[in-house]
């Protein structure tokens, strides 16, 4: 089951958690300087050194809303989704492990999995990448650790990340301040999509920003343990915004589900804004006849990209677009 249609610990808080890896070989310069034949070289290397179980996928045979849609699941970057250049995505396990060769480093391994479960997702992508470092001479230095094209990857290559849902300390206007604390401790707070991209729906992905003189695990416990200190301020909060002021609260998460019910147009940015006040009521038992699946599976499915794939891959107009997303909402809404 992929990440997004399915639960896991702390969920009323934490969607997913992500482990990545940046990894080169140290046999190529890096990606920026690589030409065409040595990009299929490598893509042919790290295919072979995964071994069975991965689907090859050859980006540039996709169109735009098919890589479109692979970056809305997060299973690759914008900029990924964008290049020239030979690069391929190989997949596994359902929309949960994914490898991107030839993006901003030779490999960007990544594992992402529902709910709070960072050391889950460490362990399943240790496992693949030992299978690259057993195959491929991977760019390490004893002293500066993984060689990366970026210098704020060095180290351990690693990005440990969360997506957090954080309706209750978005209004009571605490993120500001909660990403300043962050910040200090060596974490930072973007949008729901990582660097460059704001929030949207009180999504929010927290990353560790330091790569060098530190541990995997130590850089997991650390985020691990913030996370849950997150999680408790935002139910504390949740119960304050409840118990002040009930009806108001009741007032506004039934009416973003009326509206998510009955729409019959409806764009991205408006169900987002919906979408966080019904997540918000499930979370206080305000609304009982849906579940956080139902609604993930909405999130992604509801996302430029995926709406026109699933629907035949078939050009739509803006409007066309938003009449037919909030088809697609009714419908699951009412399974």
């Amino acid at each position: 089951m992929a990440w997004y249609n399915d639960i896991g610990k702390e969920n009323d808080v934490v969607v997913s958690s992500r482990i990545r890896f940046a990894r080169n070989v140290a046999d190529y310069p890096f990606e920026s300087k690589m030409d065409d034949t040595s990009a299929k070289e490598v893509i042919e290397k790290v295919t072979k050194a995964l071994g069975n179980g991965f689907e090859s996928i050859d980006l540039s045979d996709l169109t735009a809303v098919e890589s479109g849609a692979l970056v809305e699941k997060h299973l690759i970057s914008p900029n990924f989704a964008k290049k020239k250049t030979p690069h391929a995505l190989l997949q596994n396990d359902k929309d949960r492990v994914s490898v991107m060769v030839c993006e901003e480093d030779h490999i960007r391994l990544q594992c992402i999995l529902p709910g709070l479960a960072l050391d889950e997702a460490y362990k399943t992508a240790c496992i693949y990448d030992d299978r690259l470092d057993d195959k491929l001479n991977i760019a390490f230095s004893g002293e500066l650790g993984y060689l990366t094209h970026c210098p704020t990857n060095l180290g351990i290559g690693m990005r440990a990340s969360v997506m957090v849902f954080l309706p209750a300390l978005t209004m009571t206007r605490s993120m500001e301040n909660l990403s300043v604390q962050l910040s200090k401790l060596g974490f930072i707070v973007r949008g729901m999509y990582g660097e460059g991209s704001q929030p949207e729906g009180c999504l929010y992905q927290i990353s560790n920003r330091i790569t060098m003189g530190v541990t995997e695990e130590d850089t997991i416990k650390r985020l691990n343990d913030i996370v849950m200190q997150i999680c408790e301020k935002e139910r504390k909060a949740r119960e304050m915004l409840k118990s002040d002021n009930y009806s108001a609260i009741a007032d506004r998460v039934c009416r973003a589900y009326g509206i998510l019910k009955y729409a019959r147009i409806i764009s991205s940015k408006e169900f987002l804004k919906h979408f966080a006040d019904v997540r918000l009521g499930i979370a206080l038992g305000i609304i009982t006849d849906i579940t956080y699946e139902t609604l993930g599976e909405i999130m992604i499915g509801v996302l430029p990209a995926n709406l026109v794939l699933n629907n035949g891959n078939k050009p739509l107009g803006d409007f066309e677009r938003d009449v037919l997303r909030a088809d697609y909402i009714r419908g699951n809404l009412e399974k």
